[in-house]
Formats: C-alpha cells, sequence, structure tokens
C-alpha cells in the first residue's frame, strides 16, 4: 500500500480557549451535556478558566450568539449543545433545520471548528440516552470534534 502523507489533529486542549453554547430549554438534558464537554476537555489538559459558558434561551438561537463568539478572537472553538424534542407541530423541524444550517454556516464563514452537540430526538428518553447513558454522550463528541478539528487546522 502506497503511504500518504496524514495529518491527524492531537487530543491536547492545553492553551485552548472554547466558547460553549447551552440552551436553557430542556436543561436538564443539556446539563448533561454541558458536564461531558468540560470533563472531556478538561481530561484533554484543558482549564475550566479557558472555557466560558454561555447560556441562551433555545436552539433557535444559537446560530447568532455562535457567529459574535467565532468572531470576537477570543476562542479557538465553539461548542453548541442543546436538545430539541419533537412535538406534536412542525416546530420542531423548522427549529432544528435552522439552527443546524445556521451553526454550520459560521463555521465556514469564520473559518473557527463549530462542534454540533444538538440533540434533534423524537422522545425525551431517546435524548437522555444520548446525553450520558445508552448513547453516550453527545456533548463529549461535539468537544471531542471540536478539538480533533482544532488541532488538524493549524496544520493545513
Amino acid at each position: 500500500m502506497m503511504h500518504l502523507k496524514t495529518i491527524e489533529g492531537q487530543f491536547d486542549a492545553k492553551g485552548l480557549k472554547f466558547a460553549i453554547i447551552a440552551t436553557r430549554f430542556n436543561d436538564f438534558v443539556v446539563d448533561r451535556l454541558v458536564g461531558g464537554a468540560v470533563d472531556y476537555l478538561t481530561r484533554c489538559g484543558g482549564s475550566r478558566e479557558d472555557m466560558t459558558l454561555i447560556r441562551l434561551p433555545g436552539a433557535f438561537e444559537m446560530p447568532v450568539a455562535a457567529k459574535k463568539l467565532a468572531a470576537s478572537g477570543k476562542y479557538d472553538g465553539v461548542i453548541a449543545l442543546g436538545a430539541v424534542i419533537r412535538g406534536a407541530t412542525p416546530h420542531f423541524d423548522f427549529v432544528a433545520n435552522e439552527a443546524t444550517k445556521g451553526l454550520a454556516q459560521v463555521a465556514l464563514e469564520s473559518g473557527v471548528p463549530v462542534g454540533f452537540g444538538l440533540l434533534t430526538t423524537d422522545t425525551l428518553e431517546q435524548a437522555i440516552e444520548r446525553a450520558g447513558s445508552k448513547g453516550g454522550n453527545k456533548g463529549v463528541e461535539a468537544a471531542s470534534a471540536v478539538l480533533e478539528t482544532i488541532r488538524v487546522l493549524e496544520q493545513l
């Protein structure tokens, strides 16, 4: 097999600054995501002093805050954590779609990695599973993705 130069990110958060956006809506789930992200970054050498938690009402507000945080130059990465649980109306679809598109747009336009930890589930049980039980913790996964992406981008 041909050997290729490979660029990979190291999981070392030392010296990096993170903005963690967390929604208040469904906070009983979101708080578990935040705990997972903070714990993960700390285990990777990050300092709690280099993490800023920003609380917002809901997922729809996340992109505008992420945009301002990314543009500030104060953060190496933004981690967006929230939970949108399907209800009886189409509101879920509008919020989930626009928040998702907006967060992706922020990352592309700013060049600052944005971790997508917005749960979009059909039931409360599914959200709980993804916030630290059977489905792992998506807050950890979002933090890990941001950390690895930061370290890869440093090498490009």
